[in-house]
C-alpha cells in the first residue's frame, strides 16, 4: 500500500537532513555584484533624465536576449514556488531549512540576471518590468499541490533542464561575463537537481510503484516552471532552433540521466501500475525520440534554406 503523504515526509526527512548537508558542503557562497560590469551603467530616463533605452544599446544576440528574458522571468516567479514547496514540504526541520535555503539561491539568480540585463543595457528595462509584473501576477500553480513525489519527480527534472538552459544561454550571448555569471547560476542549478535526485531515489526504495508513476506522469506532461510567460511558445520555439534548449536536450541530458541513475528500466521491485507506469515511460521516450528527430530534420532544412 502506497505511504500517505505524511508518512513520507516523515519517513523521507532523514534523507533530507543528509543531503541538505552535503548541499551545504558543496554550495559556493558567490556575490552577484562581482558578475556585473557596473562600470558600463548609464543612467535611464524618466526621474533622473538619463538616456532612453535604445534597440541598438543591446550587443546580445536576440535569441540570446530573448533566453535571458524567459531566464529571469521564469526566477522571477520565485515568491510562487516558494509558496509551493513550503506548503507541500513544511517550514519545520531538515525540510524547512532547505525550502528556505533553496529560495535564497534562487532569488541570488533573478538579482544577478536582472542586474547584468539593466546595467549593460541588453534588454528595455520597461518592457522588462511590465513582462514581470504579467507574469508574476499569473503566479504559479503546481500540477499536483499535495503529492509530494510528483512534486519531487518535478523538480529534479526541471532543475536540470534549468541548469543546461542558463548554461546554453550564456554561451550564445558571446559576452564572456555573461557566460561566467550563468556558468555561476548552472553550478547552483546542478546541486538543486542532485538534491531533489537523491530524494526521489530514497522514494523508489520506500514505494518504488508510486514513484515510478510519479515519473511517468511527470516527464509526459513535462513543462518548463516559466511556460505561462507571455508569448512562450513563440520564444521557446526561438530558443530551441539556436539550439540553447530544444527537445533533444531534454530527452538525451536531462530525462535519460535522472531515468538512468534512478535505475527505472533496471528495476526488479514494481508491479501492478507501477510496471504499468514503466511501459509507458518507455513508450513515451521512444516518442520523444521521433519528435526529436523530426525536429531536428526540420532545423537543418531551414538552416540549409536561410544559407542560400
Amino acid at each position: 500500500m502506497p505511504l500517505d503523504q505524511t508518512a513520507l515526509l516523515i519517513e523521507l526527512e532523514p534523507v533530507v537532513a543528509t543531503n541538505l548537508d552535503r548541499h551545504l558542503s558543496l554550495a559556493k557562497e558567490w556575490f552577484p555584484h562581482e558578475y556585473v560590469p557596473w562600470s558600463e551603467g548609464r543612467t535611464y530616463d524618466g526621474l533622473l533624465g538619463g538616456e532612453p533605452w535604445r534597440t541598438e544599446d543591446s550587443q546580445l544576440p536576440d535569441v540570446a536576449r530573448t533566453a535571458l528574458i524567459v531566464n529571469l522571468l521564469t526566477e522571477d516567479n520565485l515568491p510562487s514556488y516558494h509558496h509551493e514547496i513550503a506548503t507541500l514540504f513544511g517550514r519545520d526541520g531538515a525540510w524547512g531549512t532547505w525550502v528556505h535555503r533553496w529560495t535564497a539561491e534562487e532569488g541570488r539568480h533573478g538579482i544577478a540576471l536582472r542586474d547584468y540585463l539593466t546595467v549593460t543595457r541588453a534588454v528595455d528595462p520597461v518592457e522588462l518590468e511590465r513582462a514581470r509584473m504579467t507574469h508574476m501576477e499569473a503566479g504559479y500553480n503546481n500540477d499536483h499541490p499535495d503529492e509530494i513525489l510528483h512534486s519531487l519527480a518535478y523538480v529534479a527534472f526541471q532543475e536540470l533542464a534549468t541548469r543546461i538552459s542558463h548554461r546554453n544561454t550564456g554561451k550564445a550571448t558571446g559576452d564572456p561575463i555573461a557566460e561566467q555569471l550563468l556558468a555561476r547560476v548552472a553550478a547552483d542549478e546542478n546541486l538543486h537537481m542532485v538534491f531533489y535526485r537523491n530524494l526521489l531515489s530514497a522514494a523508489f526504495d520506500l514505494d518504488p510503484n508510486h514513484a515510478m508513476r510519479a515519473v511517468t506522469d511527470v516527464v509526459a506532461a513535462f513543462q518548463m516552471p516559466g511556460a505561462n510567460i507571455e508569448g512562450f511558445g513563440r520564444k521557446a520555439l526561438s530558443i530551441a532552433l539556436a539550439g540553447i534548449y530544444d527537445l533533444r536536450q531534454h530527452r538525451d541530458e536531462v530525462l535519460q540521466p535522472v531515468l538512468r541513475q534512478w535505475d527505472v528500466f533496471g528495476r526488479t521491485d514494481l508491479d501492478g501500475d507501477g510496471e504499468k507506469a514503466r511501459e509507458e515511460l518507455a513508450a513515451h521516450m521512444d516518442e520523444l525520440e521521433a519528435q526529436a528527430a523530426r525536429f531536428e530534420e526540420k532545423r537543418e532544412a531551414r538552416r540549409r534554406r536561410l544559407e542560400r
